[in-house]
């Protein structure tokens, strides 16, 4: 593709001659003879500094937001990165023109609904392609991944892909930070969904306020055409007020568009009553917890709003038995305490899964947990003293520690937990805390394994190991008499 087609949708100032292009690229690294290559600013990286670089492996030009002294051609624009997002777009041939796309955005509960909106559009015919934090899919390929929203090459790359294995639909995550970033521009969804908003990611926000607006950049009229959102959450009710897009409501605690009453919730799993255009259709999901009715409402919304019949919608929701590493019970072998599996690493979710959990337990109630390294501080107390409130006993770990001594993020986690007289163990070897956790375990007791989820790695020193807590549970389980 020749430059002055790829960058057709920019504003731009342009130096050099009209070059062919035959890949896209941001990483330096990555860079192959004939690569358009973006100088993204950063804060302890500039992509300009490598102008050089990328020059001597054959980049065919460069996007930058200031002229460089390099003889490559180079288009200058204002904002690197929204650059990129359309650039992608343009040279993938506008992949989503293509697609039927649902987004999802909100702290908690992103993946369950994804998976979902998933599971119901296949049970009634349609080819579903995901984007989100466990994997994405492509039908039923998996292509494993280890970021919420891929960078937009890579993202517009995915859904040419998609298009060329004739998917319907996409539901995909869509964070705060690849809003903020401009990672989803020039994107248009058909439906977008408002979760829940609660304390995540401050460290990079700084406030729940900038957070909030990071979350609206998708709720205009630029970017989606209906927006679904739960109005029992506060941001949620004062995002429905402030939408520019049509708008519907989901609500467990009041009247909305889409509404559940006579709730029961308990080990098996949900059931209730969804009141939806006057009728009323009985919903039953075998995933246990408050959080399952959100999760399915919002769904079964989308699903509805893309113009599914209710009735199937409501049928196929009830093949779902579990999302991996979302309050998911794993094998003990025959030992008389449960095991759940979750994702919780938020004070918000960690709540979420011990209120959900209690009502289970037939004897303690034990949570292991971690924060993770080079993330949020000000929420590590904060789960300390959730994890303490609602568990009977803490073992407090190591998560994802990244750059960070497990140590002491740790002994930010502690004044939370010592805010209660819940008895705690500290255990920095999160295998040695699991081992700990199955030996202190017994009939009646459930461990509630949070932060890892679908992980199957631990990230340390920006190394990322092996670590797959099925499998080291299983092993420990089969070690244990």
């Amino acid at each position: 593709m020749k430059l002055s087609d790829c960058i057709s949708q920019l504003k731009y100032e342009c130096r050099g001659n009209d070059v062919e292009v035959t890949s896209l690229e941001m990483d330096s690294r990555k860079v192959n003879p004939g690569a358009l290559f973006f100088c993204i600013p950063g804060g302890n990286v500039d992509g300009h500094d490598f102008a050089s670089d990328v020059q001597k492996k054959g980049a065919s030009a460069l996007i930058v937001d200031h002229w460089l002294d390099v003889s490559l051609p180079q288009v200058k624009v204002d904002d690197v990165r929204e650059a990129m997002s359309l650039v992608a777009e343009t040279f993938f041939d506008y992949p989503t023109e293509k697609l039927k796309m649902i987004a999802v955005t909100g702290t908690n509960g992103k993946t369950s609904t994804t998976y979902m909106v998933k599971t119901i559009a296949e049970a009634c015919g349609k080819k579903v392609g995901l984007m989100g934090t466990i994997a994405n899919y492509i039908g039923s390929e998996k292509i494993e991944t280890d970021m919420t929203t891929p960078d937009p090459i890579a993202l517009q790359s995915l859904l040419a892909q998609m298009v060329e294995a004739n998917v319907d639909w996409v539901v995909m995550e869509a964070s705060a930070h690849a809003l903020y970033l401009r990672k989803l521009k020039g994107i248009r969804y058909d439906i977008s969904i408002f979760s829940n908003l609660t304390e995540d990611h401050l460290d990079f926000f700084e406030t729940m306020e900038r957070y909030y607006q990071a979350k609206t950049l998708l709720f205009t009229n630029e970017m989606t055409d209906k927006s679904i959102i739960n109005i029992d959450d506060d941001y949620g009710k004062r995002l429905f007020g402030e939408t520019e897009t049509a708008c519907v409501s989901y609500s467990a605690k009041q009247q909305a568009d889409y509404q559940a009453d006579n709730i029961i919730s308990d080990v098996s799993g949900v059931r209730y009553d969804m009141v939806y255009n006057r009728q009323k259709y009985h919903v039953s999901v075998d995933i246990p917890g408050e959080f399952t009715v959100y999760n399915t409402m919002a769904a079964i919304a989308a699903c509805i709003e893309m113009g599914l019949d209710p009735k199937k919608v409501i049928e196929s929701i009830g093949v779902l038995h579990s999302v991996p590493g979302r309050c998911e019970s794993l094998n003990t072998m025959g030992h008389g305490f449960g095991i759940i599996l979750d994702y919780a690493h938020t004070p918000d979710a960690i709540e979420n899964i011990l209120t959900t959990v209690r009502r289970f337990t037939r004897n303690r109630l034990i949570i292991l947990f971690g924060c993770g390294g080079n993330r949020d501080k000000k929420k590590r107390p904060i789960m300390g003293e959730m994890a303490a409130r609602y568990a009977d006993y803490c073992i407090v770990t190591s998560d994802n520690p990244r750059f960070e001594e497990p140590e002491d993020i740790i002994d930010d986690i502690l004044p939370g937990v010592e805010a209660h007289t819940t008895p705690y163990k500290t255990i920095v070897d999160r295998i040695e805390a699991i081992r700990f956790g199955l030996d202190l375990a017994q009939d009646g007791d459930v461990l509630v394994l949070a932060g890892k989820g679908h992980e199957t790695y631990q990230d340390v020193k920006g190394v990322k190991h092996h670590f797959d807590e099925k499998e080291i549970v299983q092993q420990l389980l089969s070690n244990m008499k």
